[in-house]
């Protein structure tokens, strides 16, 4: 791979110049403005944008706050990651028992069996302690396991001001996280479809089970996707999210919501009831009016022309497109022309085709990204693809190298050499055994004798 390891290192060299970008050189100083004009209830609160992890909002945003159940997100992602649906899950003395007396429930009984799918719809809409508690000793066998594993995605999700102690958000002075670190967690669980569907979901029935008789209905108590004792929060962009409340922590809520093709995420901490939802409200109108989001590959491109940039990567900028669903997001009174941008190393291990990042910044605040790919890394026939541009290739015409075929008909050939090979070192035991195979089987020879009758009777005789 030698041609990736120089375009490798031709984008880390690309820090020295600023005209690898055609429509996005424009190097005058962004405009200072950034909508931050909203008010809330809430003590801590912050909108980041899905895709790009972009905040366009903040207040207090690494306070330190008792999550309540919005500790759940977290567990829900861990489970997801660590099981598959349809595992079954027993609910132990522990599990039924073990929590605060009056909390959130669906009541469920010792060594009540569900599936994993079931019990995790329980526990993100009826908010049941019962089945937090189960589903962390599913996956860890016990709580303290469970709670290391929580943690330990909370670091690797780049959370600085968090340390869980449970798996369902009761209060406990070791059990903290900030409005920043929680928008984090909720951001990674929307990646996974399930997790999206799950808090999205208005009604959910869990079947008879082993202890119950009847089905257990379930409804989501968010009040901005579901009529749950009102319908006064009802909001027609929500696409779901998480609740959560105790005495100490106040309000919490993490929710999403998307609107002109841009998916916001919003947490808000230590709000008073009701206040949570219009906060939380306020907010998303706010920066669904006032921030928008552009597409990378609509105002960037690597440009084959440039004379700044030298060597491989000008000679195979034809093999590096930017991903299409790279994405800024920034004031709607604000121009593309005014955000700054970093060509980076970055390098995905799921994805050996990204080989370096555009980044982009504006008024001081990162506001997005795009992939730069390898196009012919994605095809399995390094280094050229024959695809076109709309499909993700480099849209010329080169004659197919496909390797593993290659491999193949060498392999063949190989073999058939290695057959021929031994057979000539057994050339003289073949021909030993054709010959003896031919004495043994030829006919006797009737030349130079003479056939004598005796009573009737024939009889040989050698001359």
């Amino acid at each position: 791979m030698i041609i990736k390891k120089h375009i490798t290192k031709a984008i880390a060299f690309l820090f020295l110049f600023n005209g690898l970008l055609v429509a996005q050189t424009n190097i005058a100083k962004a405009a200072d403005y950034w909508p931050n004009s909203v008010g809330v209830t809430a003590e801590s609160a912050i909108i980041m944008e899905q895709e790009t992890g972009t905040i366009l909002y903040s207040k207090n945003i690494d306070e330190e706050h008792f999550p309540a159940s919005i500790t759940k997100i977290m567990t829900a992602l861990i489970v997801l990651e660590e099981c598959d649906l349809d595992e079954k899950v027993t609910f132990s003395a522990e599990a039924v028992y073990g929590t605060e007396l009056g909390s959130s429930s669906i009541a469920r009984d010792v060594n009540e069996e569900m599936t994993v799918e079931q019990t995790l719809y329980g526990m993100m809409l009826e908010s049941a302690n019962e089945c937090a508690y189960a589903l962390g000793e599913h996956v860890a066998g016990d709580i303290p396991s469970f709670v290391d594993m929580m943690n330990a995605k909370a670091k690797e999700l780049g959370c600085t001001h968090t340390h869980f102690n449970n798996t369902n958000g009761l209060p406990d002075d070791e059990h903290y996280t900030t409005a920043h670190d929680m928008a984090l967690i909720a951001r990674a669980a929307y990646e996974i479809p399930k997790f999206a569907e799950i808090v999205g979901t208005k009604n959910y029935t869990i079947p008879p089970t082993n202890k119950h008789a009847d089905p257990t209905p379930l409804n989501n108590h968010h009040q901005m996707l579901h009529y749950y004792k009102t319908n006064k929060y009802l909001y027609d962009y929500c696409l779901g999210g998480k609740t959560g409340y105790t005495v100490v922590a106040g309000a919490t809520l993490v929710t999403y919501a998307k609107k002109d093709g841009m998916t916001l995420i919003c947490v808000v901490m230590k709000d008073t009831t009701t206040d949570e939802y219009i906060d939380t409200t306020n907010l998303f109108e706010y920066c669904f009016d006032n921030f928008s989001t552009n597409k990378v590959a609509d105002f960037a491109s690597i440009s084959e022309d440039d004379t700044n940039v030298t060597g491989i990567l000008s000679e195979n900028s034809d093999l590096i497109k930017i991903d299409k669903s790279g994405l800024v997001v920034i004031p709607k009174t604000a121009s593309v022309l005014d955000v700054q941008a970093e060509v980076v190393p970055y390098s995905e291990k799921d994805n050996s085709a990204v080989i370096g990042q555009l980044r982009y910044t504006y008024a001081g605040r990162e506001v997005g990204f795009a992939n730069l790919v390898f196009t012919s890394a994605q095809t399995g026939s390094y280094p050229f693809d024959n695809l076109p541009v709309e499909k993700g290739g480099s849209g010329k015409d080169y004659i197919q190298v496909n390797y593993p075929k290659i491999g193949l008909i060498l392999l063949v050939l190989a073999v058939v050499i290695a057959i021929i090979l031994y057979i000539r070192s057994k050339s003289s035991e073949i021909l030993l055994f054709k010959h003896r195979y031919a004495s043994r089987h030829a006919k006797p020879s009737t030349k130079g004798m003479v056939i004598i009758r005796n009573n009737g009777k024939k009889r040989r005789r050698r001359k």
